[in-house]
């Protein structure tokens, strides 16, 4: 239906059984804040990285497995049919790393992040710096052979689990000032420490505490690419995860379809399924066709960036313009797409859908923060929209 490769369905079909294996777990975690019991969680990652389906957004010289950006999209949504954070072992460690990643970088970080050895977290949002990245009060001050990095960042996202975390930060004195630089920061660093931890609506295993910064030093090979390149990398960063949060939201609205019309059909009302009743039928109907939509979408997006893959100079770079507006449109019409469907799926289920064991509980949750994270569904119409300006409705859906 959507022209998939052998290659890609293989994988694809991978990913599902994986994603299958996972779901079981799922009433398990949420009556335990998260967590799997002892070792199930590493068997997971074992077995992710066994079936190719970690780093898949890497290059195979670099340890990756070389897919393609549809087949990591068919890989995060598959994913993103299984809730409390359970698919996040299906890692994707950052792609942008290893065009500029020092010997330093490659042997203590990249490396051993690529083999599932060590894990990476985020330290880029601020209490007054949340979509908008260019607001950052966060500093990196150059002392000597070091960096000293002094504010606080919140909603760090995995921080518990993670061995090393990027920092943004803004430079304060020397000649590139007010630009903006990344920093790798091992855990644990002096000077480092959790403020607070939250709790959040949904019940993952990974936490997202506010972290303090308070005259770290971080030695200047600990600079990733050069100063002024921060925003760079995540912009980059944004793009993909943006994509890849979209795969994860069609996934969710797939199950959630599953889900909903299953129960649908089963369940007897007035003497007749409910399936039969129109107001019913009408959420199911929004809810498949507004799925098929964005699953279109997503691939559409995905299959130009393989293409865009092969440019290079002008071209490239006009494609990555492109793609930044693009994967905007696929996370917000995603992401708003698998709300709806998820709020349906709870009226479907009625009183057994506000049961947290039943899995549109979980997914009422779990989905609405897809419309913040990584850019809130308001900052994304803004960057279609400025790309539409630009270049044109053309350059942009053809």
């Amino acid at each position: 239906m959507y022209g998939l490769t052998a290659a890609d369905l293989a994988l694809q079909a991978t990913a599902r059984a994986f994603a299958d294996d996972l779901i079981p777990h799922e009433e398990y975690a949420e009556a335990h804040g998260g967590h799997l019991p002892d070792g199930v969680a590493e068997q997971h990652r074992k077995r992710a990285i066994a079936d190719g389906l970690f780093a898949t957004n890497l290059p195979v010289e670099h340890g990756g497995t070389g897919a393609t950006s549809l087949q990591q999209v068919l890989v995060q949504e598959q994913g993103g049919r299984v809730t409390n954070a359970l698919a996040w072992v299906l890692a994707t460690p950052p792609a942008w790393w290893p065009e500029v990643a020092s010997d330093l970088a490659r042997d203590r970080w990249l490396g051993p992040t690529v083999r599932g050895e060590k894990a990476e977290c985020y330290a880029i949002t601020e209490e007054h710096a949340g979509s908008d990245v260019s607001d950052l009060q966060t500093t990196a001050r150059r002392d000597g052979d070091d960096y000293v990095v002094d504010g606080e960042k919140w909603h760090v996202t995995s921080y518990n689990e993670a061995d090393y975390v990027f920092v943004q930060a803004v430079l304060v004195g020397g000649d590139n000032a007010g630009d903006h630089v990344l920093l790798v920061v091992d855990k644990p660093t002096p000077g480092m420490e959790v403020v607070r931890t939250p709790a959040y609506s949904h019940t993952f295993a990974h936490e997202h505490p506010i972290v303090r910064f308070d005259g770290v030093r971080v030695p200047a090979t600990h600079l990733v690419g050069a100063e002024g390149d921060g925003m760079r990398f995540s912009y980059e960063w944004f793009r993909f995860e943006r994509l890849m949060v979209a795969a994860r939201c069609v996934g969710a609205a797939e199950r959630l379809v599953d889900e909903m019309s299953a129960f649908a059909a089963s369940r007897v009302v007035g003497g007749e399924p409910l399936a039969a009743k129109q107001l019913v039928q009408g959420m199911l109907a929004d809810s498949l066709t507004e799925l098929f939509a964005a699953r279109s979408l997503v691939y559409e997006v995905a299959r130009g960036l393989d293409v865009a893959a092969v440019l290079s100079g002008a071209e490239a770079e006009e494609a990555r313009k492109v793609a930044h507006g693009r994967c905007s449109m696929a996370k917000l019409y995603s992401s708003e797409m698998a709300g709806r469907v998820a709020d349906r799926a709870v009226q479907v289920f009625g009183g057994r859908g506000y049961m947290r064991e039943n899995v549109a509980e979980r997914f009422s949750r779990e989905l609405r923060v897809e419309r913040i994270w990584e850019g809130a569904s308001e900052l994304q119409r803004v960057i279609v929209a400025d790309q539409l300006t630009k270049r044109g409705r053309a350059a942009l859906v053809g």
